[in-house]
């Protein structure tokens, strides 16, 4: 077996052996999409949470009450009697909304309705009649939820009121509906945990392990041996690329497993950038090797670098909704091209054709930081 075969076979070993390795290089990505999945993958984040409260018991307050109950894409509404427990479960945030129909809503609505000799004296009794009414409460600090509450609150009103008084409208819509991808939060996420794994596993693990070897003579021994440098690069670079490919299929077979995620790109696509993102990242961590006098600086130099981008490159969270005067810094980061890949081939099925510029991008980060390591890295 070839010095190459060895050492790629030795490395991955040392993976297997090492309890911490397999524990942030498998479980701690998948903990952190299976924690991010359940809390954010429902896209419930904008439903609200309300109480209603029928005092009337009329057929018009019914009527409400069923229009009310076609919002439930904003609103998620139970009933309840005691108006003084359901505005102190508002108060305590529990819910997000309560809406009171008071006793006399049907009988001011009916006098609304009511005609004595023609249309002309139905708009007069209309106008002089008292509106009927409906309380809303909701939570002043919940700006987003309590927005969306009340826009759907206005659109049942607006329309029952149209109904009353028979209204016809001037200008129409005329929807046509185009059927676009059904993306949750995990389908954003998922992504973004294989390239945060594929920083990780590269730039943090090779800058500790080769500093450590360092430390401990391991390469001033193997420089002595008539291993190349090339066959020990080349060996590292197999092992890693073997271990994030598994680390990826298994991240993607969970996540379809379990929040139902697919790839609807091409797979040879998916490996491709799967294949440039840990090369350059490996780059990375050998620059941060040669810089780190020892393996107890190697590890904050890493963290001081993957932990930024971790945030900023477009993992958790989207590029787009960062500060403007982050963008040119977070669009210059090597994992925020590769998250906006992985993400673009998964999610959008798109090609080569379109990711030039985060191929590109990848491909420049590759040859640049190789070059740098070239003139950073030390076997002693």
């Amino acid at each position: 077996m070839s010095s190459y075969w060895q050492l790629t076979v030795a490395q991955l070993r040392l993976f297997a052996r090492n309890k911490q390795v397999l524990f942030f290089t498998f479980f701690f990505p998948v903990f952190f999409m299976v924690m991010f999945g359940l809390l954010l993958g429902n896209n419930n984040g904008t439903v609200a949470d309300g109480i209603l409260i029928d005092r009337d018991k009329s057929q018009a307050s019914e009527a409400f009450v069923q229009a009310l109950g076609q919002q439930q894409q904003v609103l998620n509404m139970e009933t309840m009697a005691n108006e003084d427990e359901a505005l102190g479960m508002l108060r305590k945030g529990d819910k997000q909304l309560v809406v009171v129909i008071p006793e006399g809503y049907g009988t001011k609505l009916a006098s609304l309705t009511q005609t004595e000799a023609g249309a002309g004296q139905a708009i007069e009794a209309n106008a002089q009649a008292e509106q009927a009414s409906v309380t809303v409460y909701y939570d002043q600090t919940q700006a987003a939820k309590a927005g969306n509450a009340l826009n759907a609150m206005s659109q049942v009103v607006d329309g029952i009121s149209k109904q009353i008084v028979h209204y016809e409208p001037v200008v129409t819509i005329e929807p046509k509906g185009v059927q676009s991808l059904n993306l949750q939060y995990i389908d954003f996420l998922v992504p973004g945990i294989v390239a945060m794994m594929i920083m990780s596993n590269n730039l943090n693990g090779v800058a500790g392990q080769i500093a450590s070897w360092r430390e401990r003579g391991v390469l001033r021994r193997m420089q002595s041996t008539p291993l190349s440098a090339s066959s020990f690069i080349a060996a590292q670079i197999t092992a890693r690329l073997l271990m994030n490919g598994t680390q990826a299929v298994i991240v993607l077979l969970i996540g379809a497993l379990i929040f139902g995620t697919q790839v609807n790109g091409s797979w040879l696509l998916l490996l491709f950038f799967v294949i440039i993102g840990t090369l350059a990242f490996m780059a990375i961590g050998f620059i941060i090797a040669g810089l780190a006098k020892t393996p107890e600086s190697a590890g904050p130099i890493a963290g001081f670098i993957s932990f930024p981008m971790m945030f900023l490159g477009g993992v958790f969270f989207p590029i787009n909704s960062m500060p403007e005067f982050l963008q040119p810094i977070v669009k210059a980061l090597p994992i925020s091209h590769l998250s906006t890949a992985l993400r673009q081939v998964m999610n959008v099925g798109a090609g080569f054709a379109d990711l030039w510029v985060e191929s590109l991008t990848l491909g420049l980060w590759l040859i640049a930081a190789f070059i740098a390591a070239s003139f950073t890295f030390k076997w002693e």
